[in-house]
């Protein structure tokens, strides 16, 4: 299908398609994070908190080791054989994960074996997800008429946060209307890596009657060597390491505000369970909203003045917004805080996917977009959750604040290196 002739309407269907597959799969990711706190004594039979809290994040980091692997393994499918399918491979891998952790019975049924499936499926999800974001950040960019990609890529992130606001959402209809406490830690928690398995059936519904992008469909007489092929990515260097040094400072505050945040409320701050679920659930719906008036932004100004944006707020703000919420004693002041250091990573969330599209040829998109960033993701924002709870135990919980300070400098010297890919854009010679 030629981009330039597809219609408004044809064009907002294969967003919406693309989009919805991307959030179910975000969804199932995101429901460990937010039903950790129940079901983490299922697996992990030990009495203080914190320490069942890092074993389950623990495992959560050890599913992003397999997104490189997802990140090479879908973005190779999707240059070879075509974006379509590979997205509906991935979609399904995540839903015979979730359906995993949904029927595996507890520690005390079982013994070992419990952690072990446990593991499994999260290596499965990860497997799924790590090649779930190349992919569909090459569609979205891929399918957006060339004045409206930054807005249309932008729906990456709010699909991506819609997972995590779904689950969320969940979780406040269990907590607040369903279930007990006890019944949610005894039973209740299996309940939304069900849904996420049924809602897989609806996103390849979507995703197989997507049309495949006319960058894809004109690359298909390129030599398959050079489709897809890691040994073709390496002749890029440049763009390789620019995918690295920006997404770093973003992933790592991006998961700090958005999954540890949840634990970092309960665990730090000692709201309530159901204040924290609350407090996170309104705020992400708030970041969600904001990713395509960012990325309209992005449009009419650029990408790079948003980049700089963050990485010179998050430099200079991360360490003052964390230390104060790690004292504040109200459910209101804790929403503001973290609503402030969300506005500042939109300038990342929001135009990161389609900045990284606009960095690589056709034929190795995909793969050039998610190997790289599911490396980086997998390294720094995977293991967020396990060095904050780590530097909480050993009582230098402030320490984590500067890490991240650390990482979003490195990728704000990136930021300032950097040509703005919005007048640079390899999309502009498919």
């Amino acid at each position: 299908m030629n981009t330039s002739q597809i219609t408004t309407s044809q064009r907002i269907k294969a967003i919406v398609g693309g989009s919805i597959g991307n959030l179910v799969e975000w969804y199932d990711w995101y429901a460990y994070a937010a039903f950790a706190i129940y079901f983490s004594h299922s697996f992990f039979p030990d009495s203080d908190l914190n320490a069942q809290l890092m074993n389950t994040a623990g495992i959560f980091a050890v599913g992003f080791l397999m997104r490189p692997i997802g990140g090479w393994l879908f973005g190779s499918i999707a240059d070879k054989i075509g974006r379509k399918k590979a997205m509906t491979l991935s979609v399904l891998l995540m839903s015979f994960g979730s359906l995993l952790i949904a029927l595996t019975p507890t520690y005390k049924s079982i013994g070992i074996l419990a952690p072990l499936l446990l593991l499994l499926a999260r290596l499965l999800q990860g497997l799924s997800v790590g090649g779930e974001y190349g992919v569909s950040a090459t569609y979205l960019s891929e399918m957006a008429a060339q004045d409206r990609r930054g807005f249309y890529s932008s729906f990456q992130y709010v699909t991506l946060i819609g997972g995590q606001l779904i689950a969320l959402g969940i979780q406040l209809i269990l907590q607040k209307l369903l279930l007990t406490e006890a019944q949610l830690e005894d039973w209740g928690w299996r309940i939304p890596f069900v849904i996420g398995a049924l809602l897989s059936v609806i996103a390849l519904y979507l995703r197989a009657n997507l049309h495949e992008t006319e960058a894809f469909e004109n690359k298909k007489e390129v030599s398959e060597k050079k489709k897809g092929t890691v040994s073709e990515l390496l002749k890029h260097p440049q763009a390789l390491l620019t995918v690295v040094g920006l997404t770093l400072g973003g992933t790592l505050a991006f998961y700090t505000y958005t999954t540890y945040m949840q634990k970092f409320l309960v665990n730090t701050v000692h709201l309530t369970k159901e204040e924290s679920t609350l407090v996170s659930f309104i705020s992400l719906f708030i970041f969600a909203c904001l990713q395509p008036v960012f990325g309209a932004l992005s449009d009419r100004i650029g990408r790079r003045p948003l980049l700089l944006g963050f990485g010179i707020l998050g430099t200079l703000c991360t360490v003052p917004l964390l230390t104060a919420l790690s004292t504040t004693t109200s459910i209101w002041g804790a929403f503001f805080l973290i609503m402030a250091a969300l506005i500042i990573v939109s300038g990342y969330t929001s135009i990161n996917a389609v900045v990284k599209a606009e960095l690589f040829p056709s034929e190795i998109r995909a793969l050039g977009v998610g190997l790289p960033y599911a490396l980086t993701v997998a390294i720094f924002g995977g293991t967020a959750e396990y060095i904050a709870l780590w530097f909480k135990k050993v009582g230098s919980e402030d320490y984590f604040y500067w890490y991240i300070t650390a990482c979003i400098f490195f990728s704000l010297v990136v930021y300032s290196r950097m040509k703005d890919t919005k007048e640079n854009s390899t999309l502009d010679k498919d």
